[in-house]
């Protein structure tokens, strides 16, 4: 196999670099050359006793790989690709305990509970609801426009509905939003220096998210009610989750059900906006096929992480036991074997066989119904309050390893 023709010190978790550009030519020289690369990193510098991980960048294999928890754990060192140096193994450890980190069986058995929320049936029930929020949503932005006609896209609009929906689903009262928001911002912004979040900080604001979800769970065991906490919590010995294990699922839709859904609109909108052809055929006949596209062209996580359980393969390239293996959804989603142009934002792509969900197995994304709902919604509350939206400034990008966020986006309505 030819050695790929890549910049000297290349590594997609650099934070630097995906604060700047998602690589995608690199990612293309890869899945051509070497789809399955080693990258070699400086020990302990990702928050990893080791010298680098494997660099998995076509569809196929990124979906082998994924159906496969036998052979590669979420578990061993969870599903986050880097941490940073300042990181203990310790605190790597207790993460352990979110689903997302979970293998089968004990994955298998959280998943079972929490779906509970995400049936097709709860996911309808809050449809009404949240056309509702979705159309203020757009309204108040259109209303609280500054001297010039501009406002930022991403806390005006992006954050709103996907906070609103976690609320509307267990129960969060809408006034407590904003600590939800801060508490996530806090947990996954450590690598940006304009937060100056640290490590610390970020694990106190996980903390008290789970400490707020842990008395919100008691409360439920006190008093039930006819919402998904209590269906989740109120009879711990019925097979549902216990207080602690609730405050941990909580955490996880802190930032896997807002913060990515969050970024997936912000780049959605910045998409339109940048191919005004598609917003034009978007506001004309409203696919139902554009908020998948959406999500493939935002890949709001560009890649998370398993580890071999034993000495195996991937696409033919030995891997041992005990190596680092990183899914690149962001590289995967744009693989031209299964996609025809994919460099090019489509919102009649069908069919889309995207992996911004995952890449199927047992951590496919429980929530995938509920964020196409709510792209779906705001998008079309969008179109109709604010259908002259144009682009004022160029988005400022998260410093981040594994997220592909926008921290700031300015639009004009005049």
């Amino acid at each position: 196999m030819p050695c790929p023709a890549l910049p000297d010190g290349f590594d997609a978790t650099d934070p630097d670099l995906l604060q700047s550009r998602i690589p995608h030519p690199e990612f293309a020289e890869l899945r051509q050359t070497a789809p399955v690369w080693w990258c070699p990193q400086p020990r302990g510098i990702t928050g990893f006793d080791d010298e680098g991980y494997w660099a998995v960048t076509r569809h196929a294999d990124v979906k082998y790989v994924s159906t496969h928890p036998e052979l590669f754990s979420s578990n061993t060192n969870t599903a986050v690709i880097r941490f940073n140096e300042h990181i203990n193994r310790d605190q790597i450890d207790v993460q352990k305990l979110i689903m997302l980190n979970m293998d089968p069986p004990e994955h298998t058995r959280v998943r079972q509970i929490v779906q509970r929320g995400f049936t097709p049936r709860a996911v309808r029930s809050l449809t009404d609801a949240l056309r509702l929020r979705a159309r203020a949503i757009a309204d108040e932005a259109g209303r609280s426009l500054s001297a010039d006609g501009s406002f930022d896209f991403v806390t005006r609009v992006a954050v709103e509905l996907p906070l609103q929906a976690i609320a509307e689903l267990i129960g969060v009262p809408q006034e407590d939003r904003a600590r939800i928001f801060d508490w996530s911002n806090k947990m996954i912004a450590y690598d940006d220096p304009e937060y100056a979040i640290t490590e610390e900080v970020g694990a106190e604001a996980a903390m008290e998210l789970i400490g707020y979800a842990m008395n919100m769970a008691a409360d439920r065991k006190q008093c039930p009610a006819k919402d998904i906490v209590s269906q989740l919590v109120a009879a711990e010995d019925e097979g549902n989750l216990s207080t602690d294990e609730f405050g941990f699922f909580v955490l996880l839709l802190a930032v896997a059900g807002n913060e990515t859904t969050r970024n997936a609109i912000s780049h959605g909108m910045h998409a339109f906006l940048t191919h005004p052809e598609q917003w034009e055929l978007y506001k004309r006949e409203r696919p139902s096929t554009a908020a998948e596209e959406i999500v493939r062209w935002a890949t709001p996580v560009t890649a998370f992480q398993r580890t071999a359980t034993q000495d195996t393969e991937i696409g033919g390239v030995p891997v041992k036991a005990g190596d680092r293996v990183g899914l690149f959804y962001s590289s995967a989603n744009n693989d031209t074997e299964v996609f025809d142009r994919p460099e090019q934002f489509d919102i009649t792509r069908d069919p889309n066989p995207h992996l911004g969900f995952g890449g199927g197995g047992p951590h496919f994304c429980l929530g995938k119904s509920l964020a196409i709902q709510e792209i779906d919604l705001i998008f079309n509350a969008l179109a109709d309050a604010l259908p002259d939206l144009r682009l004022a400034d160029d988005p400022r990008r998260l410093r981040a390893a594994w997220l592909n966020g926008i921290k700031e986006l300015q639009v004009t309505a005049r």
